[in-house]
């Protein structure tokens, strides 16, 4: 069992309180985001059909829940664990034209995490995704995205800290922008890990670029299916959480594969055979919008910004017997 209980660690608000206050900050958080990127809400499926393409494959070698169904010849699906390929088809089915863009609530199950004060096997984020033109396909575009969803993280820390005076404010004013290979060239000694750990406890909000491809020491920072992030134009949004005393990832996003890229991370991956299927084929063919996009935690804002030590303490999961039993001798309200 993994788990960090903080040393003298009391939840600031009661359990009806946090109820309360997750509605107040999602709600709050939620518009500050369709406004600074100008963005519309639609619906989202929680399963799609493999055949599709559709599923991220995460890391590629997490387990999608599966089912077949009773009707439609006992069909099978697979629940979603994002909808990173989905909302880029939705962008063109929808008619989005360049500089706007969708957000959904997005639900998954993964079956495969390894339950910790952060991990849970429930993902509950906003999937976003905006339509842009192939020459905003830039490092600078990238940024200017990052700085606006920071704006929006800045407001809400703001609101949620006035509704609440016994959170305090954790963020600086602006974020620090910072690549994979740049990071290791600072922290060579470190793992991956350790050197997010490193940056933001110096700078507090960091946007670390660059995620997925190998780099001058051999290894990746981190992995990153092939498909839809453009390993040169994404990355993560990291904070530091002062009460677990580590970075804590709060968003991961990028500009999404070009048909050029997409071949070389297809290639690099080993999964050319992917080309073949519906998703993949709207890229290669440009028949599908260039865009950007990313997840943001739901649970992840609420718990930052609650200054909760366990996931579990803003959304309702399953937990293992022990960490239950020791969460509720530690004080630790588990929902």
């Amino acid at each position: 069992m993994k788990l960090h209980i903080p040393a003298n660690y009391h939840s600031s608000l009661s359990l009806r309180d946090t109820e309360v206050a997750i509605k107040k900050l999602k709600d709050y958080f939620e518009s500050a985001l369709a406004y600074e990127l100008y963005l519309t809400r639609v619906s989202a499926p929680l399963f799609v059909k493999p055949e599709t393409g559709l599923n991220d494959n995460l890391n590629g070698t997490e387990r999608p829940v599966s089912f077949d169904l009773l009707d439609d010849n006992h069909a099978e699906v697979e629940v979603v664990h994002s909808l990173a390929k989905w909302k880029r088809m939705a962008l063109a089915r929808y008619g989005f034209e360049v500089d706007e863009g969708l957000y959904t609530d997005m639900n998954a199950i993964r079956r495969d995490e390894e339950l910790d004060n952060l991990h849970s096997i429930y993902v509950d984020q906003w999937d976003w995704e905006k339509s842009i033109a192939k020459s905003m396909r830039t490092p600078e575009y990238l940024k200017e995205t990052v700085g606006k969803i920071y704006n929006a993280f800045l407001k809400t820390e703001k609101f949620i800290t006035q509704e609440y005076p016994v959170l305090e404010k954790w963020l600086p004013e602006e974020i620090t922008f910072i690549t994979s290979e740049e990071l290791l060239q600072l922290y060579p000694n470190l793992s991956s890990k350790e050197r997010e750990n490193a940056i933001c406890k110096e700078k507090k909000a960091v946007f670390v670029m660059q995620i997925g491809g190998a780099l001058s020491h051999g290894e990746k920072h981190d992995g990153r299916a092939p498909d839809y992030d453009d390993w040169q134009l994404n990355g993560d949004i990291l904070f530091w959480n002062p009460l677990l005393d580590q970075a804590f990832e709060l968003s991961s996003m990028g500009i999404r594969v070009c048909e050029e890229s997409l071949k070389q991370q297809l290639a690099i991956a080993g999964c050319e055979d992917r080309e073949q299927l519906p998703f993949h084929q709207g890229i290669l063919t440009q028949s599908l919008p260039y865009s950007i996009g990313g997840g943001i935690g739901q649970s992840r804002i609420c718990m930052f910004f609650l200054q909760k030590a366990h996931i579990g303490e803003v959304q309702a999961s399953i937990w293992q017997d022990e960490m239950i039993a020791e969460c509720e001798k530690q004080g630790i309200m588990l929902l």
